[in-house]
């Protein structure tokens, strides 16, 4: 007798289907949901993030970002630098607004991660799109060629790459997505003088040499500023301005060079800092006059030990140290002004707000301020 054996065919298994991440919302299309979250202030971010994971990744994404500048959702943030005596070391401040809310101060700096080199001293910064830069320094009386980079989105430090030459006290700007720094450096040996300039792109990762004629190079910037696509630095004698498309190096006007005073900013073409007096005033480049911004003098104090300014989304943003009484503590104070040129060509200011942001040991001082769109 014989015994046959059934034999079951074997199906080929088939590979399970891939999963797909969970939507930012539910039965909402993510292109739909991005358009949606991109609209979401800022400060409550942090709640998002609690939401989900693809929630929390996508807060942090550049892609979040892009969509937020396309939809003209973007949203202009201060960053404060201190030097704090006590430890020697500088600090990075954003300033936090919220001015419906009566539980907490209206207006805050919140500090954050330390720079992986703190003690630097002389640094220039700068800032593009996201991020800001901190180029050179010194380090116990030695300049530096270091470059770090703090990402605004997460409040994280990277390093960049280094420059060609070390530099303390150069001058920095930013245009059409590049960094420029000059100067800080003695021009004593061929590296220095090729690098006295050079230019960053953060794209590429390369730093490269900006040609300069020699008589031009001063070792010492105290200020910076970029006006229409010019590069400003001014030295201790004479400043100087770099044309970026051209590649032009021209002196500056005499009546700026002589009324430039601390560390100012740009907003409209109009270059604002203090005077001799501790009052606001602006450089009109096209007219080549200095004009007092009025509207100011029961609103802010003078500025006779000096103040830093940042163009905030269009607001002059001026921060500076008020000193508490006889106490142990600085206060630094923040002011935001609404600049306008009225019909007779006049620079008016309107205060929007001013207030103590922060509280600090005496010995305390502000380094460098500057506005990130996020």
């Amino acid at each position: 007798m014989s015994t046959s054996t059934n034999t079951a065919a074997v199906k080929p298994s088939t590979p399970p289907e891939p999963t797909q991440p969970p939507r930012l919302i539910p039965s909402l299309p993510d292109d739909v949901a991005l358009n949606i979250i991109a609209r979401v202030p800022r400060r409550h971010h942090p709640t998002l993030s609690l939401v989900s994971k693809s929630m929390k990744s996508l807060i942090s994404s550049p892609l979040l970002y892009a969509a937020r500048s396309l939809l003209s959702c973007a949203e202009h943030f201060l960053y404060i630098s201190l030097r704090l005596h006590t430890s020697h070391f500088m600090r990075f401040y954003t300033l936090y607004q919220n001015p419906n809310n009566p539980l907490n101060p209206k207006y805050s700096l919140i500090p954050l991660p330390l720079i992986p080199s703190p003690s630097l001293v002389g640094s220039a910064f700068t800032a593009i799109n996201h991020k800001i830069y901190v180029l050179g320094g010194s380090i116990k009386d030695i300049p530096s060629p270091q470059v770090w980079s703090l990402d605004c989105r997460t409040h994280k430090w990277e390093p960049a790459p280094n420059m060609h030459v070390s530099r303390e006290f150069a001058a920095a700007g930013a245009f059409d997505d590049k960094i420029y720094v000059i100067g800080g450096c003695v021009v004593d040996n061929f590296a220095r003088s090729k690098n006295w300039a050079e230019v960053y792109d953060p794209k590429t990762g390369k730093w490269n040499s900006v040609p300069s004629p020699i008589q031009i190079r001063d070792k010492w910037m105290h200020a910076s500023a970029v006006i229409d696509g010019k590069v400003y630095a001014m030295a201790d004698r004479n400043g100087v301005c770099y044309e970026v498309k051209s590649g032009n190096w021209e002196t500056v006007d005499s009546d700026l060079d002589n009324g430039w005073r601390g560390r100012a900013c740009v907003i409209d073409g109009v270059l604002f800092c203090y005077d001799y007096l501790g009052n606001i005033r602006g450089y009109d480049v096209k007219e080549g006059t200095w004009k007092e911004l009025k509207g100011l003098e029961k609103g802010l104090p003078r500025f006779l030990c000096g103040a830093t300014m940042a163009n905030l989304g269009g607001k002059l943003m001026v921060v500076w140290e008020s000193k508490n009484g006889g106490g142990k503590e600085t206060e630094i104070r923040c002011a935001e002004i609404e600049v306008k040129t009225n019909e007779a060509g006049e620079l008016w200011g309107n205060i929007e707000w001013s207030d103590v942001v922060l509280l600090v040991p005496r010995e305390a001082s502000i380094v460098h301020c500057l506005a990130v769109a996020l």
